[in-house]
């Protein structure tokens, strides 16, 4: 069942790549989000993003469920996917894009740009994010973060809390990238 969700979730993201060319996978990969907040700093881990890696291509695809956000109090979790996100109308976030100049020949580590179209809660936005790429024994590691203006997203936040919710959200992540057998 397990797999089967897997795939399902990965078909939007296999539709840009090529079945030609070596695919690498990141079925665990590690997203977070921390918001300053005056009252209390707003901060959750999702250790279940899946992402798709064509070194050939330079393309990379991410899907992250976003009621696999964890949050360290229950109600945060609860407002987040209920009156933010609205996880039911708006289940996930997903990021497609092209690394620029990337070497797939070599080995150690390389601090790229990554261009590509986020889209949360319906809405795509282009993004472009500085990432280091780290290769090693025939696997990749991908990781870096991010600036996220929730207005860009139309996220509102009730008037009362307007002032003690900052507007920028800085999102970190890492993917693990195992060669992705057919």
């Amino acid at each position: 069942m397990k797999k089967q969700l897997c795939l399902l979730l990965l078909l939007p993201l296999l539709v840009g790549f090529s079945s030609k060319k070596e695919k690498y996978i990141s079925r665990n990969g590690k997203v977070t989000f921390f918001s300053y907040a005056s009252a209390e700093n707003i901060e959750a881990v999702n250790d279940q993003a899946l992402s798709l890696f064509e070194p050939d291509t330079n393309k990379i695809a991410v899907s992250i469920l976003m009621r696999a956000f964890q949050f360290e109090k229950s109600l945060m979790q609860e407002h987040f996917n209920d009156s933010y996100i609205e996880s039911d109308l708006y289940p996930k976030a997903t990021f497609e894009g092209q690394i620029v100049n990337f070497d797939s020949d070599f080995s150690g580590t390389q601090t790229k740009v990554i261009k590509g179209d986020f889209t949360l809660r319906g809405i795509t936005r282009p993004l472009k994010i500085k990432v280091d790429i780290t290769k090693k024994n025939n696997k990749y590691i991908i990781s870096g973060e991010t600036q996220v203006n929730i207005k860009d997203f139309k996220i509102n936040v009730p008037q009362i809390l307007a002032n003690r919710i900052a507007q920028t959200v800085k999102v970190s992540f890492n993917f693990k990238y195992d060669y992705h057998e057919k």
